[in-house]
């Protein structure tokens, strides 16, 4: 005759024979040989310890430590691990999760004790980092996986508790007027982009104005200069004509005559003193 026992996933079974440890047992359906003990027979005694490998949680309340600087601080701490040796949580140690706690909390105490305040408010992982790498090895002796340590809570001194506050709301007091500052500093500096952005828009074309005037200018000037090139050439090529050909210089006059005289207030002065002057000095002349 034997027993049965069924052995879950969550757990592992440790296979004892009259205390002497034979193998380690995973999930499944076992039979136990019954103990015997006769005069010419005797079979041993099967034990089988079961060990629950299923993460956890641990947690470790209101310890009261004391800072570099001296302040006493109520800390609590959660540690979350899985038994990853079973015979060794077992074996090296009397019961593990007490082991555990009494190692999480000396990791706590040794961290501190070289941590200000300051730091702890400021850095506040750094405890949780502390505690998890100083533990992490130790409890890998007596078969543990801590997977991770953080700090729950915090518990200062009420007076200290009161300052506190009112440092942490001088700080959102201050962030929200840098903030605002900021913001205001922001919308200035897109004020004067955007002023200065319109006022290089109006100088650019300003200065557009200023080169097509100018353009239009030049080619005016430069019209004028031409027809009156032209003008002068033509005035030099009658001029050329006229003395090469005096009747076609006498045919202008009286062309210009004939358009004066359609004109009824025109006058046309000829020198005749000039002409009696010059007669009369040739009179005079023996």
């Amino acid at each position: 005759m034997a027993r049965e026992i069924i052995i879950k996933e969550t757990h592992r079974g440790l296979w004892y024979e009259d205390g002497v440890f034979k193998r380690e047992l995973e999930a499944g359906r076992y039979k136990i040989p019954l103990y015997i003990d006769l005069e010419f027979y005797r079979r041993p005694k099967v034990d089988i310890q079961l060990v629950d490998i299923r993460e956890r949680d641990l947690t470790i309340k209101g310890q009261e430590i004391l800072t570099s600087d001296k302040v006493a601080i109520r800390v609590s701490i959660i540690v979350q691990f899985r038994v990853m040796d079973a015979r060794a949580a077992l074996t090296k140690v009397v019961n593990y999760e007490d082991r555990l706690y009494t190692d999480v909390q000396l990791a706590a105490r040794r961290s501190l004790a070289t941590t200000t305040l300051e730091e702890i408010l400021t850095n506040r992982n750094r405890l949780s980092e502390d505690i998890s790498r100083d533990v992490k090895e130790t409890a890998t002796g007596y078969g543990i996986a801590i997977l991770r340590a953080d700090v729950k809570d915090l518990i200062f001194p009420g007076n200290l508790q009161e300052i506190m506050n009112r440092v942490l709301a001088a700080e959102r007091m201050s962030e929200a007027q840098l903030v605002e500052a900021r913001t205001k500093a922001e919308v200035q500096k897109l004020d004067a982009q955007t002023k200065a952005e319109v006022n290089r828009i109006e100088l650019e074309e300003r200065l557009d104005s200023v080169r097509r005037s100018a353009q239009t200018e030049a080619e005016v000037h430069k019209i004028k200069t031409d027809a009156e090139l032209k003008a002068l050439r033509e005035s030099e090529q009658a001029a050329k004509a006229y003395s090469a050909n005096p009747a076609l210089l006498r045919l202008r006059e009286l062309e210009t005559l004939r358009e004066m005289a359609r004109t009824a207030t025109a006058r046309i002065y000829i020198g005749f003193d000039k002409h009696m002057r010059t007669r009369s000095r040739q009179k005079q002349t023996p």
